[in-house]
This record gives C-alpha cells, sequence and structure tokens, in this order.
C-alpha cells in the first residue's frame, strides 16, 4: 500500500542505497499505476514489473514526454505550478505539472542546506532574470525563494542592473560578507570582464548559458576564465532543469554529487537500457525521487560519465537541436 504523505516523509531522510532502493521501487509502483503517460511508456517494454527489484532495472522515461504530454500522476487542479522550459519562438518547450510546489521547496531547500548551508548565511546575489520577467522558470523559482530566506537586505537579481551589482560586490568585499555570487554564464563572463577581484567570501556558481551572447566553449576553458578574472581558486555549478525538481552541485572541477533523494546513472549509448560504471561516456539518466507527482525516472539528452565514488561529469548533449534549461532563459 503507498502512502505518499509517510513516502514524502521518509523522502529526505534517507541513508545509502538500500533505503534509496526500498524507496524507488515504491515510487516505482506508484508511478506505474497512476502515471498514465509512464504506464503506457513502460508497457510497451519487454519487461515484467513485478521482477523489478533494483533501482537500476527501473524504466527511465525519455525526456521528450515532457513536451508532448501531461507526466502526472494525479489530475492537474487550480493550485498546479506549471514550469516552462526556455525555447526560441516556435520552438516546442518542456512543461512539468506540480500538484504540490511544497515538495519543490523542500527538495531545493534540503539540497541546498546540505551542500552549503543555511541560505541565511550568505548574500545571495543572482545574474538572472527576476521572477517577474521569467515566472516560468524553475530555476527562477528556486533562487526567487532562497533569496527571501537569505534575508540579506543586498541579495537580489541583478541581470539588468551590473552597475549595482558592482557596488554591491564592494561594499560586501569590505564587510567580509559570505556571498553566493551565480548566474547564466555569458552575464558571469560579463561581469568578469569587468575584472573585479573577489575575495575568499564569494562563491561563484554558473548555471550555464551564452544565448548566443557569446561563442559556446568547454567548461573547463570558462572555468579557467572565471577563476583568473574573479581571483578565485574554484567554480562552483548547479545541475537541474525543468523536468527535475532537485539538484546536484559541483564545488569544484565539474564534479556533481546529488543529494541522497537522487541518483545519476549513464546508459550506454548504443543500448539505452544497460548502464556503464567504468567512466565512459553515455546518456544521463536521472532518478529524482521528489518527482513523486510526475515521473520520478528520467532519460534525458545529456552526456556524461560515473566517477569511481558515483559522482558524475557532465560532457555534452546528443544534439544540439534543443539547448537544455537556463541556454535560452534570457529572453
Amino acid at each position: 500500500m503507498f502512502n505518499q504523505k509517510e513516502i514524502l516523509n521518509q523522502l529526505f531522510n534517507i541513508k545509502g542505497d538500500n533505503e534509496f532502493n526500498a524507496m524507488a521501487l515504491k515510487v516505482f509502483h506508484f508511478q506505474y499505476e497512476n502515471n498514465e503517460i509512464y504506464n503506457r511508456y513502460v508497457s510497451t517494454l519487454p519487461i515484467n514489473t513485478n521482477e523489478i527489484n533494483h533501482f537500476t532495472q527501473i524504466p527511465c522515461l525519455p525526456i521528450s514526454f515532457f513536451k508532448s504530454q501531461e507526466v502526472v500522476c494525479q489530475a492537474i487542479h487550480q493550485d498546479t505550478v506549471c514550469f516552462t522550459s526556455s525555447g526560441t519562438t516556435g520552438q516546442i518547450t518542456s512543461k512539468h505539472f506540480v500538484n504540490d510546489v511544497s515538495i519543490y521547496e523542500s527538495s531545493f531547500k534540503k539540497g541546498f542546506e546540505l551542500f552549503y548551508g543555511n541560505p541565511s548565511d550568505y548574500c545571495i546575489l543572482a545574474l538572472l532574470p527576476n521572477y517577474l520577467q521569467r515566472e516560468g522558470s524553475s530555476l527562477v523559482y528556486m533562487f526567487n525563494q532562497l533569496i527571501t530566506s537569505s534575508k540579506h537586505p543586498d541579495s537580489g537579481f541583478y541581470l539588468d542592473n551590473m552597475t549595482d551589482l558592482v557596488a554591491k560586490i564592494n561594499k560586501l568585499k569590505q564587510r567580509n560578507q559570505k556571498t553566493l555570487l551565480l548566474g547564466v554564464t555569458y552575464a558571469l563572463l560579463d561581469l568578469a570582464d569587468l575584472k573585479i577581484a573577489l575575495t575568499d567570501d564569494f562563491i561563484v556558481m554558473e548555471t550555464g548559458g551564452m544565448k548566443g551572447k557569446r561563442p559556446e566553449m568547454l567548461k573547463e576553458e570558462l572555468h579557467q576564465i572565471l577563476k583568473e578574472k574573479f581571483k578565485v581558486s574554484t567554480i562552483h555549478s548547479e545541475y537541474g532543469m525543468t523536468e527535475l525538481l532537485s539538484q546536484a552541485y559541483s564545488k569544484n572541477d565539474g564534479v556533481f554529487v546529488c543529494p541522497p533523494w537522487m541518483k545519476v546513472l549513464v546508459r550506454d549509448v548504443n543500448d539505452p537500457f544497460s548502464y556503464q560504471f567504468n567512466k565512459k561516456t553515455g546518456g544521463i539518466n536521472v532518478i529524482d525521487l521528489a518527482n513523486i507527482n510526475s515521473c520520478s525516472f528520467i532519460e534525458t539528452k545529456d552526456l556524461g560519465k560515473i566517477n569511481d565514488n558515483n559522482n558524475f561529469e557532465i560532457i555534452g548533449r546528443f544534439d544540439n537541436s534543443d539547448i537544455r534549461g537556463c541556454n535560452l532563459m534570457i529572453q
């Protein structure tokens, strides 16, 4: 018997693979029974769902279904929040219907606290569009909430106000204020070109995205440029997407770590139903148990590899026809 309230109470307290596996199996059977789109997809596969006993055996839904279908376990209602991916004119965007946005809020707050501590310890400076400019963005929603939680008077969105941002940074440097400076890639590069040296009190986090403003570059090259111009030793990154309610973070060298309720697996590029654990590049599959009311098992178009300690790296994309997330956030 699936008790959703009980599952939610346990979800963010998972410890170890055994507890994750037990939770994943419960969520799988719930979604197979209650998510029509996922049920129809799984039913086309030559598998017996009653024989699945490990999370690596659970089928992952191709992420493209979020563009053409309502991937939900419960009926959409008036309080349902719809997060949408960015896109160019005429491009079909993903839609993630979230019937209980408090689950998303719990996921990103607990995830942030796990990797960085309490948001109130920081001043958060975001080079992102503000909530009114991009209210359908799950990334903007998340950082809007974290900015509010920081309670610092200088926390806010500064994408369209670089002059004010520079003044804030100089003031924060003088006060030795712990600060999280994050944003889309091209905006961070624009700021870095102003040659403002930061201090050890600053964390610089890139969320991806050139949007045609600058030439695309390798992640290693980008991080090296930002490190040199900001005079910092490391560049942090966030890995998330419209179709997920959880995020992985990288604190150094582009190596990402998941929270305990999220796992990344790498599928063979020639066999989407087999996984690789030997540092070979393959397609990224994500299990996000916070997606309890949509689909927790997602086959993405990202390419990556799993390291020995089960952390992961993002290598690129299967194709360039669809650019994920904040790559096209700024319209």
